[in-house]
């Protein structure tokens, strides 16, 4: 009797997993995981880009390289919905040193504002 008990549940648990895990598998901060990988090829220059006028709402994410199988791919601009106390932060290329040195690339993301203090760098650095 006691074995059948532990089987029975047992099953229940292995049913009920895949309902308890699936949701978690698609939340918003799951589809942001990514895969960063360092290569040994620099990027090639940025391609020029007419930036459109701006659009009411919407925020403008410059193209940029990214890398695909074996080499570079140019991916255009294009138009992301504007995120209230948040800036987009354009994609980027860094290049590190060490054993583990190389090209790696820092998809664009949403940053958080960070109140009145934040200056743009052309407020910094602007001759007076």
């Amino acid at each position: 009797m006691m074995k059948r008990g532990f089987f029975a549940l047992l099953a229940a648990a292995a049913i009920s997993t895949p309902v308890l895990v699936a949701p978690a598998m698609f939340t918003p901060a799951a589809a942001q995981v990514g895969l960063n990988v360092t290569i040994g090829v620099p990027p090639p220059a940025p391609i020029f880009e007419m930036v459109p006028a701006p659009r009411v709402g919407y925020v403008w994410a410059p193209g940029s390289w990214r890398w695909e199988h074996d080499h570079h791919v140019w991916g255009p601009g294009r138009w992301m919905e504007a995120r209230h106390g948040e800036h987009w932060v354009a994609d980027r290329w860094d290049h590190r040193d060490g054993p583990h040195g190389g090209w790696y690339h820092e998809r664009g993301h949403f940053d958080r504002d960070h109140g009145p203090e934040r200056h743009s760098f052309y407020e910094e650095h602007r001759f007076h």
